[in-house]
């Protein structure tokens, strides 16, 4: 049985702990803050209750394997895990709507047809086809093993197939996922919702390599849940409770300022108050800028390794707290697509970030009880991806709060009519909020692992050149997403009970 030093206590690395547990080594978690979950927050005030962070959760395959893994009772006997249907309703620039079926590509065919005209299902259905293959050739190396030590194959080699011209004896590949919806989807609003999937990562869709579609495809093939009984919020509460059940030791206001390393290895942590706890091995759940300091400055990645991602991207929510039950029959995921796609992202991406007049506005209203005082009220997130804080002050770019959260709620009000009528009052969660929950300093939100545009969408091997060392979470492989933060944390308990030989789940 060895000793395991786990620093932070987000998904990721809570579960790495459990899964190290039932294994039989002793781990100790030391995290920072008052509580769990890392993004998996919770906002309350006058009876309303928010999730702070991901408000659905894609792939609940990876979690059901985690609890099926560390005990007896299954995930969905822990929470009320529910599919949201439908998955999502759109609202597209020129004012046309699609509700879109959970996890029926037949059905969503038939929805955009109806909506968009004939043959815009088809396109999609198509698209979808292909993402499957890119799927197929990308989930093993990207989310079920360890990274390769010969990553750059991965970096070089665009998985997402060519397309034959119908034209010309020859077939044609897109490099970008903003080329696959001008050239296979052909309808900008069919564009708009491909390219909304990666914008949600904080993605630019028009340097998001072509592969980005598995975004979509994992949510369109296997669906979209959400824990009823209180929001995701519930499932970090879930993933806590088999830690403990499973003996995990929790410390809290624990904030570790060293990894203690001896003859090459680490050996344990030190935390704030000059105490050292030794350990047999220690589990970094911190963003790698963030370890580098625990290290003295020393970076703990080598030459020749891939690069630490650089997160551009944040995200501002907005709370409302509303008068008047929520309507019977509304979605509980509305995507209201920005008035002008390009400016958008060139505001976004661009030299001078900052956000467009009316961005691309998520709008989440939860069919929840356990979120209202009572049945005459109605709690709704809404969020928008915003440029991170700026690294030279530390201060959310200029603008990011009271102006952009009323850009919000204005783009909102074509989601929920009479929105400014119903509302009792609101909270702004901006970047720097972000920052707080996570420990990532400028408040960026990782992506997913994706293969190809030279390697700069893979993360950093979860094994690193200091032995007994490992990171955990979404600035680790395979990268940002509640799937992938799951996903993590069994590769990394794999690698440290089998041992760098171990090649991932069979």
């Amino acid at each position: 049985m060895a000793r395991i030093a786990v620093i932070g206590a987000g998904t990721g690395a809570m579960a790495a702990a459990a899964r190290l547990a039932v294994a039989g080594h002793r781990v100790v978690v030391y995290e920072r803050t008052g509580t769990y979950g890392g993004a998996l927050g919770r906002f309350e005030r006058d009876g309303f209750s928010f999730d702070t962070g991901p408000g659905l959760l894609p792939l609940p395959a990876v979690w059901r394997d985690l609890f099926v893994k560390t005990g007896k009772e299954p995930l969905e006997a822990c929470v009320d895990l529910v599919q949201v249907d439908p998955s999502s309703r759109h609202v597209f620039a020129d004012g046309t709507e699609v509700s879109l079926p959970n996890a029926s590509r037949a059905g969503v065919v038939a929805a955009l047809d109806a909506a968009l005209g004939a043959g815009a299902g088809q396109r999609w259905g198509d698209f979808l086809v292909r993402a499957r293959e890119t799927w197929d050739r990308t989930r093993r190396p990207l989310l079920e093993e360890p990274l390769w030590p010969n990553w750059r194959v991965l970096a070089e080699r665009e998985p997402y197939p060519a397309v034959p011209h119908r034209r010309l004896l020859r077939t044609r590949r897109a490099g970008t996922l903003a080329e696959v919806g001008a050239r296979e989807l052909r309808d900008p609003r069919l564009a708009a919702l491909l390219e909304s999937h990666a914008l949600a990562y904080g993605l630019d869709p028009r340097t998001a390599p072509a592969n980005a579609a598995v975004l979509p495809y994992m949510e369109y093939a296997f669906g979209v849940w959400y824990v009823r009984g209180g929001g995701l919020r519930e499932l970090a509460r879930a993933v806590y409770e088999r830690c403990l059940a499973r003996r995990v030791e929790f410390r809290f206001g624990a904030e570790v300022t060293g990894i203690v390393e001896k003859d090459g290895r680490a050996a344990g942590v030190e935390l704030a108050d000059g105490t050292v706890e030794e350990a047999e091995f220690v589990v970094s759940g911190v963003a790698p800028g963030v370890l580098d300091r625990l290290r003295g400055g020393s970076p703990v990645r080598g030459e020749g390794e891939v690069p630490p991602q650089r997160g551009g991207a944040s995200r501002l929510t907005v709370l409302l707290a509303l008068r008047g039950a929520r309507p019977r029959g509304t979605a509980h995921r509305t995507v209201v697509h920005a008035a002008d796609r390009e400016t958008e992202l060139d505001r976004l991406f661009g030299a001078a970030p900052g956000m467009a007049a009316r961005p691309t506005v998520t709008v989440l209203r939860p069919d929840d009880p356990a979120l209202v005082p009572d049945a005459d009220h109605e709690a709704v997130v809404l969020s928008a991806v915003v440029p991170a804080l700026t690294s030279a002050s530390g201060q959310p770019t200029a603008g990011v709060s009271a102006p952009w959260a009323g850009q919000l709620i204005d783009v909102a009000e074509r989601a929920v009519p009479g929105l400014r009528d119903r509302l009792l009052w609101h909270e702004v969660r901006t970047p720097a909020e972000v920052a707080a929950d996570t420990g990532v300093p400028d408040g960026a939100i990782p992506a997913p692992a994706l293969a190809g545009a030279d390697g700069l969408l893979l993360h950093a091997a979860n094994s690193t050149r200091t032995e007994g060392l490992f990171t955990v979470g979404g600035w680790s492989h395979p990268g940002g997403g509640l799937p992938h933060a799951g996903m993590s944390g069994a590769l990394v308990a794999g690698l440290v009970v089998e041992g760098p030989e171990f090649r991932g789940s069979q």
